[in-house]
């Protein structure tokens, strides 16, 4: 796991609360793939700081759990809101051992299944704890965007990637997988979820603010890309 979000946690908490990539675009672009949350029961996988804990308390769910490779981000989440909710450390690609079988209406899992290797037992435990009726919804890197980093030139292998990201104003680095987009396919539909929706996203105008070179490039290019997946009623 980087150290971004270990050794980095509050610097990090605090640049994605209104950054381009998490603030205006990936959070607006997950959000718009959920229905009204009020009185659900929500799994958020990947909870970060606790942009999304933020919001899904807002809408009165009515129950949440946060999950979390990082310790440091648990800690973060539940200084912030206690006993509005339940969050605790939980390996993803290890599933959700911890959750009951059809226990949620909606889960989010925003911008971590690229740091998963195999994603088939994620969706696996979706599909389990998951309602008859209920959906996910998650974002991951574009599969187009990340195949510019690709050392072997072939769009179908799975390959880890290192890169060095500035988002807490210092270079860290990060290590996550590319694949294409039939894997991340193939994955949600092999576990028994049927994708509804396919977004690629839209960043918001009010990022020209900010930078006018990342808005162009990011209303010109595919960056993340977003899937809604449902577990039928029978």
């Amino acid at each position: 796991m980087s150290e971004m979000y270990t050794k980095h946690a509050t610097k990090y908490a605090e640049a994605v609360k209104n950054n381009i990539y998490n603030a205006m675009l990936e959070r607006p672009s997950t959000l718009a793939l959920l229905d009204c949350v009020k009185g659900k029961n929500v799994i958020d996988i990947g909870c970060g700081p606790g942009a999304y804990a933020e919001w899904f308390l807002q809408q009165s769910v009515k129950s949440l759990v946060c999950t979390d490779l990082s310790e440091e981000m648990v800690a973060l989440v539940n200084n912030r809101f206690g006993d509005q909710m339940r969050a605790y450390t939980q390996d993803i690609s290890l599933g959700l051992p911890l959750e009951s079988d059809e226990s949620a209406d909606v889960i989010v899992c925003p911008l971590v299944l690229h740091y998963v290797e195999d994603l088939v037992p994620v969706f696996e435990a979706v599909f389990r704890v998951l309602k008859r009726g209920g959906y996910m919804v998650f974002s991951t890197h574009h599969p187009f965007a990340d195949f510019e980093c690709s050392p072997s030139g072939n769009y179908f292998s799975r390959e880890q990637i290192e890169e060095e990201w500035n988002t807490v104003g210092v270079p860290v680095k990060v290590h996550f997988y590319r694949r294409s987009l039939t894997e991340i396919c193939s994955a949600v539909t092999s576990a028994g979820l049927v994708i509804s929706h396919i977004s690629e996203g839209n960043v918001e105008e009010s990022a020209k603010a900010i930078s006018e070179s990342t808005y162009n490039h990011l209303k010109n290019n595919p960056n993340f890309i977003f899937l809604r997946c449902e577990k039928a009623h029978s």
